[in-house]
């Protein structure tokens, strides 16, 4: 049995063993930057800042008989400030030709771009390498527990939700379009990069070349790597698309990682959301479908659990009952 459940302290040492598993950059394997994100994770829970920018959500997904954290997401309810510009490369096309030959060419572009007043940003998504593909459909429960969180507290982040998708990257976690671009103008690897501008950001701005940069002029692995996703990041580009996310023609100015965005209101699963009251009772299994219910807590500021049941009206009807789930209370809930 899985929960999700916002994050705690007592889960630095599991977030810290995951981030050793897999490469994420929202998830580094740093102690002290897990435990910083933990503790304003804490504080934007509880009392969140008028500041969008300060409020960031972490959600961990705990297997409860072992009492061990397998997985975690989260939300930055505002990604790009005066502070702390949200950057990208703009993807477009410009075209050239030649009377005199008789020619033309359509060259790829990048031009680099950046935001001051920018959207809510979803991402870490991370699950345990050995609770992937599992029956429960896991990474969907903790991405959609994200979209049960704004839809029912819409007035904590923006009306544009932004995704960063990964990029292939190479066994050591470089990447080429940094090899191409990056490194030639900041002399610095890839992931030093990245973890500069975690606190400043300055030196994108002033060292990156601000002019359009021709794809053609770049190695092929690196135009390869424009707005491609990892092969283990495709089940969340999948299931990004499915929900009502599309893809901005904007990339990471570091890895080339595709930008997704959707309006907060127009996501799947928060147009989908409802209120209901549990009512537990026998019901047909073959008519049962599959939620994901936000269940009071005193522990935890949210509390979330998949259940199967049928939705009637305002009612909520599920068979198996559960200590963590009450008769004749209101849950909100999302389909999954």
């Amino acid at each position: 049995m899985f929960i999700i459940r916002s994050v705690a302290e007592k889960d630095l040492d599991n977030l810290f063993d995951l981030s050793s598993m897999v490469f994420f950059i929202n998830l580094p394997n740093d102690k002290s930057i897990i435990k910083s994100k933990i503790k304003k994770a804490l504080t934007s829970f509880k009392k969140p800042s008028k500041d969008f920018g300060e409020n960031m959500y972490l959600f961990v997904l705990e297997d409860i008989e072992t009492q061990r954290v397998v997985g975690a997401s989260m939300i930055h309810a505002q990604h790009g400030t005066e502070d702390e510009p949200h950057f990208y490369l703009q993807v477009g096309l410009e075209k050239k030709f030649s009377e005199t030959i008789n020619t033309g060419f359509m060259h790829g572009t990048l031009k680099l771009g950046y935001e001051t007043d920018g959207p809510t940003e979803i991402g870490g998504l991370v699950v345990h390498p050995d609770f992937r593909q599992n029956k429960d459909k896991l990474g969907k429960q903790l991405s959609f527990a994200r979209f049960l969180f704004m839809g029912h507290h819409p007035e904590r982040f923006k009306e544009t939700v932004h995704s960063e998708l990964m990029p292939p990257l190479d066994k050591k976690g470089n990447s080429p379009l940094w090899e191409a671009i990056g490194r030639r103008f900041m002399n610095m690897g890839y992931l030093e990069a990245d973890k500069l501008s975690r606190d400043n950001k300055e030196f994108i701005l002033n060292l990156f070349p601000s002019e359009n940069i021709y794809q053609t002029l770049l190695p092929v692995e690196a135009r390869n790597a424009i707005g491609k996703v990892g092969k283990d990041t495709l089940p969340v580009k999948k299931m990004l698309e499915n929900i009502g996310f599309k893809y901005i023609q904007q990339v990471d100015p570091f890895d080339g990682g595709p930008h997704y965005r959707c309006k907060l209101a127009d996501i799947k699963p928060v147009k989908e959301l409802f209120k209901a009251e549990i009512l537990i009772t026998p019901v047909d299994a073959a008519n049962e479908a599959q939620y994901l219910i936000e269940v009071d807590s005193k522990e935890h500021p949210f509390l979330a659990m998949k259940v199967s049941g049928i939705l009637e009206g305002n009612k909520l009807k599920i068979t198996k009952p559960h200590p963590l789930i009450k008769n004749n209370t209101s849950v909100f809930g999302i389909p999954l």
